[in-house]
């Protein structure tokens, strides 16, 4: 079996979608996976999986998580290797983390229009890279950013169907 990473898009997320975790690890052990685990309430999900097309299996996530949460929800999948593999790779090293440093990796459904690192409406989001797989990007908090601020300019590059984990849960998700 192989170990795989759900990444639930928008659950929990200011009392909207609400997605208790214990009932989604439930729900997944229904589905015959294996040492389902879940980390935070922001829908990140391991588990072992015979192997399986990536997208036909988020797929069928989203069809089971949509008839038992009763709206529907995106998921990106990844195998723990990608994950190991980008935490590996340290995407941020150089970067000088403050207090108001708020390191980001957006994951994305399919390949981007282009790997050009977009020019971001404000000097203080930095998007570092772009592969076909994710984003890695930087917010420096001030009066006039938000996070918030960020995840709307890189949905409106990117697109809707976009999730965005900070660095710390990444690293969390490739230990576990």
């Amino acid at each position: 079996m192989d170990k795989y990473i759900a990444l639930l898009r928008g659950v929990n997320v200011g009392g909207h979608h609400q997605a208790p975790m214990a009932t989604l690890k439930k729900m997944l052990e229904g589905m015959g996976f294996a040492n389902v685990k879940t980390l935070l309430a922001s829908g990140n999900v391991i588990f072992e999986a015979n192997k399986e097309n990536l997208s036909s299996r988020a797929k069928k996530l989203e069809t089971t998580l949509a008839k038992t949460f009763g709206f529907p929800i995106s998921v990106l999948l990844r195998t723990k290797r990608d994950i190991e593999r980008l935490v590996e790779s340290q995407p941020f090293k150089g970067i000088k983390v403050t207090p108001e440093t708020r390191l980001y990796v957006t994951f994305l459904p399919g390949k981007p229009k282009s790997a050009k690192i977009p020019k971001l409406p404000s000097k203080d989001f930095q998007v570092l890279s772009v592969t076909e797989t994710y984003v890695c990007s930087v917010l420096r908090l001030s009066e006039n950013k938000r996070t918030v601020d960020l995840m709307e300019a890189l949905e409106k590059e990117f697109g809707k169907n976009i999730t965005t984990r900070n660095w710390n849960t990444v690293e969390k998700i490739a230990k576990m």
